[in-house]
């Protein structure tokens, strides 16, 4: 997956919002909590993406060849993608997806409803 893919694809989530930050990040959030970022500059052919993940995944997922507990966001069970061999793009996909959801589900009731969510 490339930076443009990874942006496109967390653009089409319900009230994403997208940052750059961080010396570049792409940075996506969902009621202001960040869900997904890429440190990857746009002309890399794969990026770097990292993302939250639940407690089951985060442990099954840091046992995969290629993906590593995310730096300085692991402790909040976040993952990074080392290589490209390491997850296809559709999982990714999905994985963010719900990274989405689980950032969404925190938010308070009354941000849920302002959001549509």
């Amino acid at each position: 997956m490339t930076r443009d893919e990874f942006d496109t694809f967390c653009r089409s989530l319900r009230a994403a919002t997208h940052v750059v930050q961080w010396r570049g990040a792409s940075v996506w959030k969902v009621g202001g909590k960040m869900f997904a970022l890429c440190s990857s500059p746009a002309s890399r052919p794969h990026a770097k993406v990292r993302f939250k993940c639940s407690p089951m995944s985060y442990e099954l997922l840091k046992m995969q060849d290629g993906i590593i507990p995310a730096p300085h966001l692991a402790r909040a069970q976040w993952v990074q993608i080392e290589s490209p061999d390491a997850m296809a793009d559709d999982d990714i996909r999905l994985y963010l997806a719900e990274a989405h959801r689980i950032i969404a589900a925190r938010l308070s009731r009354r941000v849920r409803t302002e959001l549509g969510l």
